[in-house]
C-alpha cells in the first residue's frame, strides 16, 4: 500500500507509549495498533486530529505517500 503509517516513530520522538496515546485520545489500543500496523482501511479525521494534538504534530508526520 503506497500510504504508510509513522505513527510509531511520532510516538517514539515524543517518548510516549501506545497505550499513553490511546488513552488521551480515546480510543482502545487493539484499534490504535491496527492504525500503527498500517492495516486500517480509513481514519476519521476527528482521529487523525487528537492525534495530531497529543503528539503536537501535522498530518504529514504521521502519514506518508509512498510510490509503489
Amino acid at each position: 500500500m503506497p500510504i504508510v503509517v509513522n505513527l510509531d516513530i511520532m510516538l517514539e520522538k515524543r517518548q510516549m507509549k501506545s497505550n499513553e496515546l490511546a488513552e488521551i485520545i480515546g480510543i482502545t489500543t487493539a484499534n490504535l495498533s491496527i492504525l500503527k500496523t498500517g492495516k486500517a482501511k480509513a481514519i476519521r479525521f476527528s482521529t487523525l486530529e487528537a492525534i495530531c494534538e497529543a503528539l503536537d504534530c501535522q498530518p504529514a508526520d504521521i502519514l506518508e505517500y509512498v510510490e509503489p
